[in-house]
């Protein structure tokens, strides 16, 4: 009898949705444990980091690894899982992007750590201690893994080999992508498992889409009443479908909420947030400069509109880590 290919999952800095999401295959996964032998999933599995450890290096056919790298026990799995795994697979938007965590990146590591640990109202700290990554009392020591400076995506940490998209990545999308990794052929490196489409293209509202948009100002969902059958960007509303990959299904939208971009870029987009944020720029209808600003400021959060779930990822992050080095 053939051995069956053993799997891994582990998760970093995320909030465990997209654990629930390999939940929410429900029969499907019971199938799919039936294909594979998991070998690691501590979340929901009495696995321990030394059973890992004795796995022999490439003894692992595919590790999915969730949530973004902040600490320096995330980096350390996430070399260990490279090692022990033939496939390595960012799942969901912490790991292929950084996710809503790598919005922690327009802070100072020692920003944070005064905001939750001296300035939280609900702080009570007299002495002022920060956590330490190494500490000692009566005797005994303690060590904790040390908060690192910043938030990244997997593929600034170690190779990876594929992207499954989402936040979390949907159960259809969870399935396919992992039939097509247990299929006969692998799909090219660095492929995205996930359809070649932007989402607008699975809207239920593109034939409401108008050819010419314009916009004059920009709306949040709480301040009209959103009409359920017209694209939301024709009623000046911020959706991210455009510039944001398929595969979802639109639930946000069915929703009747706009998209907000966790499918990551569509295909053939560098950088999501850039590309949306050139879009809409270019139909407003104003060519008096302060009348833009004025259009532009009825985004209130533009770095979490445009890229909540891309921070880390991003042109402009990579531009400021090169001009921080220099």
């Amino acid at each position: 009898m053939a051995e069956k290919p053993k799997i891994a999952f582990y998760w970093c800095a995320s909030c465990g949705g997209c654990e629930e999401a390999v939940v929410e295959l429900d029969e499907g996964l019971l199938e799919i444990a039936a294909a594979v032998e998991i070998v690691f999933w501590p979340v929901a599995m009495d696995f321990k980091r030394r059973d890992l450890e004795a796995l022999p290096d490439g003894g692992v056919f595919a590790a999915f690894l969730n949530g973004a790298v902040r600490t320096s026990e995330q980096e350390e799995m996430a070399h260990l899982l490279r090692r022990k795994a033939k496939v390595v697979v960012a799942f969901g938007s912490c790991a292929q992007l950084g996710g809503i965590p790598g919005l922690a990146n327009l802070y100072g590591r020692r920003e944070i750590l005064d905001a939750v640990y001296l300035d939280a109202p609900t702080m009570v700290n007299k002495e002022r201690v920060l956590p330490a990554a190494q500490s000692g009392t009566n005797g005994e020591s303690l060590e904790l893994p040390v908060f690192q400076d910043r938030v990244r995506p997997l593929d600034q940490v170690v190779d990876v080999d594929y992207y499954l998209p989402g936040c979390p990545p949907k159960p259809n999308v969870v399935r396919c992508a992992i039939e097509t990794l247990l299929g006969a052929t692998l799909p090219a490196k660095g492929a995205v498992l996930a359809p070649e489409r932007a989402l607008c293209h699975e809207c239920p509202r593109k034939d409401t889409k108008p050819e010419k948009l314009s916009f004059r100002e920009f709306k949040r969902p709480h301040q009209v009443l959103v009409d359920e059958k017209v694209c939301l960007l024709a009623q000046g509303l911020v959706c991210m479908g455009p510039a944001t990959r398929g595969g979802c299904d639109a639930p946000c939208i069915r929703g009747n909420m706009p998209c907000t971009g966790c499918g990551g870029p569509a295909p053939h987009v560098r950088d999501q947030g850039a590309k949306m944020l050139s879009a809409l720029a270019s139909l407003i209808d104003e060519k008096e400069p302060a009348d833009i600003e004025r259009i532009l400021a009825t985004i209130p959060d533009p770095v979490g509109t445009f890229y909540r779930y891309g921070l880390p990822a991003s042109l402009l992050q990579a531009a400021r880590h090169r001009n921080n080095a220099s």
